[in-house]
């Protein structure tokens, strides 16, 4: 299997601490420019990461590609798949992954996202009720399993924080959960901050 991806998404990480007990060759791309944004279009029309190649097939997508290991993992381990109430989470915690990448995107274009505009003003109102919910959750210690929802989310935290998007002093809650996952595989080798 070999997983090509940004050392910097939160959407690689994702896969690749969920593959962290499991052989997987990690291909970092620049997907901005030059040959590794070629090697992207020429494998994946949505010129997105992450990217897995298994068994002669290429997968695009962190979702479909948990479901692709989830399914080929089942036989050989105990993998469950996700709960309804867990693929809610995921939804949330994909909501505001996606609207800070759109936002973060934009302010790198040069727009002041910052401005009374509806486009940024619905990311931002996403954001805070989602960020309410996963608080929420986080306190009633909804994340206490190291499964694929509290690995998104710890993805999603620690990129917020590299990134500097949000201020998480107002969620005490997820942030004791980021410094109890701090030991656990792969976190280590997966931070963004090793561009």
């Amino acid at each position: 299997m070999k997983l090509y991806g940004s050392q910097t998404s939160p959407y690689v990480r994702r896969i690749r601490l969920f593959l962290a007990d499991t052989p997987c060759e990690f291909i970092r791309l620049n997907i901005l420019e030059g040959a590794d944004r070629e090697t992207l279009a020429a494998m994946n029309p949505t010129l997105r990461v992450p990217m897995l190649v298994a068994d002669g097939n290429v997968i695009f997508d962190s979702g479909v590609i948990f479901r692709y290991l989830v399914a080929k993992t089942k036989a050989a381990v105990k993998v469950e798949a996700l709960s309804w109430y867990q693929e809610n989470q995921l939804t949330v915690i994909n909501a505001v992954n996606d609207s800070l990448v759109m936002l973060y995107q934009c302010s790198r274009s040069g727009l002041d996202t910052n401005d009374d505009k509806l486009f940024f003003n619905l990311q931002r109102e996403r954001i805070a009720t989602s960020m309410y919910v996963l608080e929420q959750q986080a306190a009633n210690a909804e994340f206490a399993n190291w499964n694929y929802p509290a690995i998104a989310l710890y993805s999603l935290l620690d990129w917020i924080l590299f990134r500097e998007l949000l201020e998480l002093d107002e969620y005490p809650a997820l942030l004791a959960f980021i410094d109890q996952q701090q030991q656990q595989p792969m976190v280590t080798e997966s931070d963004p901050r090793l561009t």
